[in-house]
């Protein structure tokens, strides 16, 4: 499956949406303020945003949980169905830009577009992309136990587990390496 790299910024962008959200009550919110939403605009290098709001930040949780239905999808007709809605909410307009050093690309967001809009639009086309593909289980939740951050799968052979293997599977395979030398002691 090809990847451009404006879908892999927009993919990038989706998976750090989604787990902005806190995973439980204790947790804190990756998108407490404007001001965090600013930021996250910033890294994310997004055009065409405007100043934010509380509106805005509301609107975009709103579109995060969206997201984070997509990622819990049962099958790819369930995650279609929350992309047409996040899509068509969000009226897209589809035009070729070519800014800021980058080669011809398609934005989905109309010119003008909130940044939820912008986001739905174009995040969501990302990841209309994998489901039309029929890709729509690289879309996973990490499966370390304590862990349940989202990630799009871009290995090969589709055996990717874990949101990064340096600390959950790192994690989990030095506590299985224990487990056993534990046993074998015992």
């Amino acid at each position: 499956m090809l990847i451009t790299h404006d879908t892999r910024c927009a993919l990038d962008t989706v998976v750090d949406l989604v787990n902005s959200a806190p995973e439980d009550e204790a947790a804190v919110d990756g998108l407490l303020d404007v001001p965090a939403l600013a930021d996250f605009v910033r890294s994310h290098k997004m055009s065409d945003v405007g100043v934010l709001s509380e509106f805005d930040l509301s609107a975009v949780r709103k579109v995060r949980a969206k997201f984070a239905g997509i990622f819990a999808a049962p099958d790819a007709r369930a995650a279609a169905g929350l992309i047409n809605e996040l899509v068509a909410a969000a009226g897209t307009t589809p035009r070729l830009t070519d800014h800021d050093g980058y080669d011809w690309h398609v934005h989905y967001f109309a010119p003008g577009a909130s940044v939820a809009d912008h986001l739905a639009a174009d995040c969501g086309m990302a990841l209309a992309f994998f489901v039309v593909a029929g890709e729509q289980e690289r879309l996973r939740r990490c499966e370390a136990p304590d862990c349940r951050r989202a990630f799009v799968d871009l290995s090969r052979n589709r055996s990717r587990r874990y949101c990064d293997s340096r600390t959950c599977g790192n994690r989990l395979h030095v506590a299985a390496y224990r487990a056993r030398r534990k046993e074998a002691t015992g």
